[in-house]
This record gives structure tokens, C-alpha cells and sequence, in this order.
């Protein structure tokens, strides 16, 4: 693992051990606790000699997300009992379906607002981030990205989905909003982890406030004419200040937007990629269809050009369209 990582994991091993340590002199004879600080004195061992993250019977790298997950971790998967294997599935099945209850409803409509999404995790859990949440007649939305995969990358999005549902019912501005949860982020999430994400809120009126953080460019298609908004911003979780402006645009009825993760746009098939420019020229063909149109087109789209193959990434798409009034 990388410096960093150990050095970070390290820090968190000897706070759990204070912790520990305390509530062992309150509770001396509960036996899990000291159980479990011996666990942990064994992680700090295992750093000092330099074998941490090593598997102590193939003596191969342990999963780095697992070791995330779990500093306590010892074994690679291969080598895990069959009751270990049993408690991990729970584990993941039980965090596949905190993730699916996170998601937004279906084809909310707010106001004049539309929208349609589909989110697809290539593996049980998701690093893909996709909320809707109405507020005073508003719709505010994100779409993002974590960095990683696996269930570290699902436990930061998971903290994302948290950050940004406590923030959006504030009245902030939406730089205010996106430069709280970067702050919080930056002082919580671990080694190496970062967000990118666009953040926007859809006012009745047709205005559109947008901010995207190191995102793919949001797709934008308004009287016709497509058009992108590229990022204005490093992603967040690394660096605690920094410019959170956002753009502006007003929208009239029939106008979409369109977001998406790379799972989307970077999707190959042999040496070719799906590509940002294919998939403008394919949103702005199909901007006439109601958003869940567009998004079950785009899916037919993608399936035809990655010839039916299993997605190799995590998927999210959202489209969001303003409607006659």
C-alpha cells in the first residue's frame, strides 16, 4: 500500500486503540474489548515490521479496499474460511441495499422539472453518487463519482449522500453548499480519496445554477442546440479551499440536461471509446423524448456500441428536462 494509506491507517489503529484502552478500564472484564485490542496492537505490530496488508498465508497483497474497510483484515480473499466468506456476502448484500434505499424516487417531478436516472453498479456496491431533492419548489441534484472502487469507494458516497441531504435544505448558496462539503470531506475521508461531482439546483422559474467539480461536462441541450459546461473546479476531498463559483443558465420548456458518469462516456469496445463527442451528438438527436426516453435510448445506444459486453465500470445516467408549464 501507499505511504500515505499506511500512514493514515496508522493514525486511525492508535486512536481505536486510546479509545480502547478507556473503555477497557470502565468495563475491565468485557472480554470482546480486550479481544479486540489485542486485534489492533497485532495491526500496529504487523506495521513496525513492515508486513501489514500482507496475507499471512499466500503472503500476497490483501485488497486494498478491504484493508480500507477494515484495518484489522489479514487474509485476501482467496484465503478467507468459508464462514468468513459467508459474513463478507451479508456484509455486501447488506450494503447493496442501503445503497439502493439512498436512491432518489423514480422520474421525480418538481415543479416544471423532469427527471429520469438510471444507476447501475458494476460490482455489488457502487462508487457512483445520484441524489433529486425537492426543496421550496426547487430541484436539487448531484451526480458524482468517488474515487476507488468497492465498498470504501460505496462508504465515501454513502457520506456524500449525507453531506449534501443535511446542506440542500439550508437556503445556502450553491457555493456555499459545494464548499462545506468539500471542507467536511477534506477532514474525513481517507488517504487518496476524492469526489468529482456536478451539484445543481433547478428553479422554477427555469433558472439553472451549476457547479461540476472535475466531472465529465454536463450536457446541455437548449433551444435545439447542444452545448457543454466543463468543470470549474478541482474535485472534492483535495484541497480545503478553492473556488466554488457557479455557472448560470435559463432553460426553456423542451430543454435538457444530461449528466453522467464514465462509466458512460468511457466505455470501449476493442480500442474505441464511447466518447463525450458521440454521446452530445446522441443526446442532442434524442432531446425531443421525455427524460426517461432519453435515458432508455442512450442505454439501447451504448448496449449497441459495447456490443451487449458486461459494463467494466460503475454507470449512473441522469437527465432532467423542463416541461411546459
Amino acid at each position: 500500500m501507499a505511504t500515505l494509506e499506511i500512514t493514515f491507517l496508522q493514525g486511525q489503529l492508535e486512536d481505536r486503540k486510546q479509545r480502547l484502552q478507556q473503555a477497557i478500564t470502565l468495563a475491565p472484564r468485557n472480554g470482546a474489548l480486550a479481544s479486540l485490542l489485542r486485534e489492533v496492537d497485532s495491526a500496529l505490530e504487523r506495521m513496525d515490521k513492515g508486513t501489514y496488508g500482507i496475507c499471512e498465508e499466500c503472503h500476497e497483497a490483501i485488497e486494498q479496499g478491504r484493508l480500507m474497510a477494515n484495518p484489522l483484515v489479514r487474509y485476501c480473499l482467496d484465503h478467507l474460511t468459508q464462514i468468513q466468506r459467508a459474513a463478507l456476502q451479508r456484509d455486501l448484500d447488506l450494503a447493496a441495499e442501503v445503497q439502493r434505499n439512498l436512491l432518489p424516487p423514480p422520474n421525480l417531478c418538481v415543479a416544471d422539472w423532469e427527471t429520469s436516472y438510471h444507476y447501475a453498479p458494476q460490482g455489488p456496491v457502487s462508487g457512483d453518487y445520484c441524489d433529486l431533492i425537492e426543496s421550496d419548489g426547487q430541484l436539487f441534484f448531484v451526480l458524482g463519482d468517488v474515487s476507488g472502487k468497492g465498498v470504501a469507494a460505496s462508504m465515501l458516497m454513502t457520506q456524500l449522500h449525507a453531506l449534501f441531504r443535511s446542506l440542500a435544505g439550508l437556503g445556502l448558496p450553491l457555493s456555499r453548499i459545494v464548499a462545506q462539503a468539500n471542507r467536511v470531506l477534506c477532514e474525513s475521508a481517507m488517504a487518496g480519496q476524492y469526489a468529482t461531482l456536478v451539484c445543481g439546483l433547478a428553479k422554477a422559474a427555469g433558472e439553472v445554477e451549476i457547479h461540476n467539480a472535475g466531472h465529465c461536462p454536463v450536457i446541455v441541450v437548449r433551444r435545439g442546440e447542444p452545448f457543454l459546461i466543463d468543470s470549474i473546479g478541482f474535485p472534492l476531498g483535495m484541497f480545503p479551499e478553492g473556488d466554488f463559483s457557479a455557472a448560470c443558465l435559463k432553460l426553456e420548456a423542451g430543454d435538457s440536461l444530461f449528466l453522467y458518469t464514465d462509466g458512460f462516456s468511457e466505455s470501449t469496445c476493442g480500442e474505441a471509446e464511447y466518447g463525450i463527442e458521440r454521446a452530445t451528438s446522441f443526446v442532442h438527436q434524442h432531446s425531443h423524448r421525455p427524460a426517461a426516453g432519453l435515458i432508455s435510448a442512450c442505454l439501447d445506444d451504448l448496449r449497441t456500441f459495447t456490443s451487449g459486453n458486461p459494463q467494466a465500470d460503475d454507470l449512473t445516467l441522469l437527465a432532467i428536462q423542463r416541461r411546459a408549464s
